[in-house]
């Protein structure tokens, strides 16, 4: 039995068992988290730029984009959300694989359920099979897969051909062929690195589109490779120099991953987390004196990922650790507004960044990606020396969020869009999913004066 049929016959049981209590509230949380990330990450300029390509290209009334309240077609608005959804650096986050399922996977999951007229039990169940596929894949190749490979995306489509295949109701063949054209379009390099390019955002998007899309093609009748993982020509030889295939299979069925993931506080890239969460607090205790030295001390892919000590644009700041880690110290806080363009050029903040030095930690590389610790030492005036050490970033399940903190951050970024009374509606029907709320009366909460599509 080829890994991508036991990934399928795991999908197609698993939409005829009922959710987990604790399974279901975690695929709730996951989907209010998300909705925030979608909807305040729709005025951002790389999602503005998706959406409008996606209007010209992908016309249609099937499926709403959440910032707007506009409809596209199903694929339109997977790639509208998805890409949307991962701009703000917010979506979240399962740390041992290095992998944000929201942004992949629930656009595509939702726009099925929209376009089908599904009710919320199939869009949980998918959801959640969806990161199970999603985030199991990226464990067997992490760490190796990320040096040049950006999971999110490659790994994210697989995840979204699995979600929208549930909602769509596929055979296992069917899920076989998903999987396998799913594999074909994999994709997503870290090359935009190195000169702060848009492409991040797109990658979520285009995972999200392109999941939904294997799914159509096989309930179509399209083959893909049955063997589309392990093949000698598949995903796991094209992307990964070492490979763990155990982890795909290991507890499938029983022990669910969306139950690891993390939710993010900080509007910047997660491997800055637990410096930013070291460098918090520690300024309670430097009350205003002078700084000389601040050293970050992190696991070596966080540098490779975020050492970046003169950005220049929002998205570089936000892949800037030693910009998170200078506004935490100064402004207490790694926020949206930390990451504006024109906080970049403030002078107080250009020279504490400057101050701040990054290393690599031997001892903290061998533990990631399991943990991801950080240590920051600030050097003061008077020739105190003080020192934090984070393993775990607030908001991960090691130090999760409470219900309350995570419906604040959804209202934080929700309410600028749709106004109070819409994000309180909309976050009762998140709540509702579970008891068999239309996914369409879920989208109309956000958007009541746009006409309701038509009964499926």
């Amino acid at each position: 039995m080829t890994l991508t049929r036991e990934l399928a016959e795991f999908v197609v049981d698993f939409r005829n068992r009922p959710l987990l209590d604790d399974v279901r509230r975690a695929a709730e949380r996951a989907m209010l988290d998300w909705l925030g990330s979608a909807i305040r990450g729709g005025e951002a300029f790389p999602a503005r730029a998706v959406l409008e390509v996606a209007r010209h290209a992908m016309a249609g009334e099937d499926a709403t984009v959440l910032a707007t309240g506009e409809r596209l077609s199903a694929l339109g608005a997977a790639l509208a959300n998805g890409a949307a959804s991962h701009v703000l650096e917010l979506d979240d986050l399962h740390q041992e694989s290095t992998f944000h399922p929201a942004a992949p996977i629930i656009p595509a999951a939702l726009a099925a359920a929209e376009r089908t007229g599904s009710n919320g039990q199939s869009l949980l169940q998918a959801v959640v099979a969806g990161y199970e596929v999603g985030i199991r894949l990226a464990e067997a190749v992490n760490p190796s897969h990320y040096r040049y490979w950006h999971p999110t995306a490659t790994c994210g489509v697989f995840g979204a051909a699995a979600a929208a295949g549930v909602v769509l109701g596929l055979s296992c063949t069917e899920l076989i062929d998903a999987l396998g054209s799913a594999g074909t379009m994999a994709g997503g390099l870290w090359q935009f690195l190195d000169d702060g390019a848009m492409s991040k955002p797109l990658h979520a998007g285009k995972a999200a589109h392109d999941g939904l899309l294997a799914a159509e093609l096989a309930r179509a009748g399209l083959s893909g490779a049955s063997a589309i993982l392990e093949g000698s020509r598949g995903f796991f030889a094209a992307t990964a120099g070492e490979v763990d295939p155990s982890r795909i299979t290991d507890g499938l069925g029983h022990r669910f991953k969306i139950l690891e993931i993390g939710f993010k506080r900080h509007a910047c890239c997660g491997h800055t987390h637990t410096a930013v969460d070291a460098a918090l607090a520690l300024r309670r205790r430097i009350a205003g004196r002078t700084i000389l030295q601040v050293e970050v001390g992190t696991y070596r892919v966080a540098l490779d990922i975020t050492d970046n000590p003169a950005p220049e644009t929002e998205r570089a700041a936000k892949f800037s650790l030693q910009h998170s880690v200078a506004v935490a110290l100064l402004d207490g806080a790694a926020g949206l507004e930390q990451f504006r363009s024109e906080r970049l050029v403030d002078p107080e903040l250009a020279a504490l960044r400057a101050k701040v030095v990054v290393e690599a930690v031997p001892e903290f590389t061998d533990v990631y990606p399991r943990l991801w610790p950080a240590v920051v030492r600030v050097r003061l005036a008077d020739g105190e020396v003080l020192e934090e050490t984070v393993t775990v970033p607030h908001g991960m399940p090691g130090s999760p969020m409470s219900d309350q903190e995570l419906r604040g951050k959804f209202l934080g970024l929700v309410t600028p869009v749709l106004g109070r009374e819409r994000a309180d509606l909309l976050a009762q029907a998140v709540a509702r999913l579970g008891d068999g709320l239309p996914a369409r009366e879920l989208l109309r909460s956000c958007w009541p004066e746009r006409d309701p599509l038509p009964s499926a």
